[in-house]
């Protein structure tokens, strides 16, 4: 299985609902190191994965849609957690997305799966795997 991996970072704000999360349960910002990583068994006919530059500005603009914003307010998380691990989903969710409507350039069609992770530190961070 061949990889290529892109980073890219985004600061929002959001709290969260439940004795769990102690005192994040009050508003507080969070930023995020974020790594997209795209998958398949080949190359495909100019030997790559996908286009870096491509993923690259793909991963920028799902990003840009979280960047900067308290999550708290955003209708498509009302009633939501937006942890790490959601949030996760949620961005490699909308890569994927992204893959179907051609944006990565018609050699992406070839791939297989998308993994993002999104550190929270240096110690912790979480991850969604999905296919394609």
């Amino acid at each position: 299985m061949f990889s290529i991996t892109v980073r890219d970072h985004m600061m929002v704000a959001h709290s969260f609902r439940g004795e769990v999360f102690g005192p994040a349960q009050r508003l507080h910002g969070a930023t995020f190191l974020v790594d997209a990583t795209f998958r398949r068994p080949e190359l495909d006919t100019d030997g790559i994965v996908v286009d870096m530059g491509l993923a690259t500005r793909e991963l920028g603009a799902v990003l840009g849609e979280f960047a900067y914003r308290n999550l708290d307010e955003e209708p498509a998380f009302a009633g939501v957690n937006t942890s790490t691990e959601f949030l996760a989903k949620t961005i490699a969710d909308r890569l994927a997305d992204r893959v179907r409507a051609g944006t990565l350039g018609e050699g992406a069609h070839g791939l297989t799966g998308i993994t993002v992770t999104l550190h929270e530190s240096h110690v912790a961070w979480a991850s969604y795997e999905r296919a394609l």
